[in-house]
């Protein structure tokens, strides 16, 4: 049996993605509370809530809508350092 098995261009192997829950685990031990469900609930937000970008740089913007008493309120932004495994501030805030 042959199977599509997607090819990489040049010599380069192909690079997945990461997931929340991928940075949730990656983060846990140098930002426990980022991610805590008691965190998360105060906000308005679960895991699904937050969608995961790749940049250029190879680091994740990370974003979620914040929401306080149901109305929106804004966005949590974070920047992922997958080389770090850090939770950074978007440059600029």
């Amino acid at each position: 049996m042959l199977y599509n098995v997607p090819k990489s261009k040049g010599n380069k192997p192909k690079q997945e993605r990461l997931t929340i829950y991928d940075i949730k685990r990656r983060t846990s031990e140098k930002q426990p509370y980022f991610f805590s469900h008691d965190t998360m609930k105060f906000f308005g937000q679960n895991l699904n809530s937050f969608s995961v970008y790749k940049r250029k740089d190879g680091k994740y913007d990370v974003v979620a809508p914040s929401y306080q008493g149901g109305k929106l309120m804004g966005y949590t932004r974070r920047v992922f350092n997958p080389q770090t495994n850090d939770l950074e501030f978007p440059e600029g805030k």
